[in-house]
Formats: C-alpha cells, sequence, structure tokens
C-alpha cells in the first residue's frame, strides 16, 4: 500500500510494507523541485535515517529498474 500527498513544496509518498513476514518501517519520499529524500526509521537506532538524492540520481534510478546488469550512462536528451 502506498499514500501520496501534495504539500506547498513537495510531493510526499509513503510506502507501507503489509506482507505478513518480517514487516520493514514505513518509506516516506519526498520529491522536491531539485532533489528526493528518502526517510525510514530505524528502531534499532531509534531515529530516521534519511538519504538525499539529486535529479539525476533520481534519472539514472528509474532508468536502472528496466535495464539488464552492466555498466550505464545516459546521455541528456537534446
Amino acid at each position: 500500500m502506498f499514500t501520496i500527498e501534495h504539500e506547498f513544496d513537495a510531493t510526499v509518498i509513503t510506502l507501507v510494507d503489509e506482507g505478513e513476514q518480517h514487516l520493514q518501517e514505513d518509506v516516506i519520499v519526498n520529491a522536491f523541485e531539485d532533489c528526493v529524500t528518502i526517510e525510514q526509521f530505524d528502531p534499532r537506532l531509534e531515529q530516521v535515517q534519511k538519504i538525499n538524492l539529486s535529479m539525476t540520481q533520481i534519472r539514472d534510478l528509474a532508468a536502472a529498474l528496466n535495464l539488464p546488469e552492466g555498466v550505464y550512462h545516459l546521455r541528456a536528451a537534446d
């Protein structure tokens, strides 16, 4: 399950792990104009872990999800 909310400066996507086995904490994706952050609560440390990705990294990640194993370099569209 996931939710999508549009806030003033970001789109917020929350991914909820609904499986029966070994559930993970919710993942929160904040999409801003210039970057994307991914957050997840770490119960071992009792704090939120946060990753910040540039728009280029997001573009590469989206492409990588649909490609076979290998090394790639995406070119900017003309």
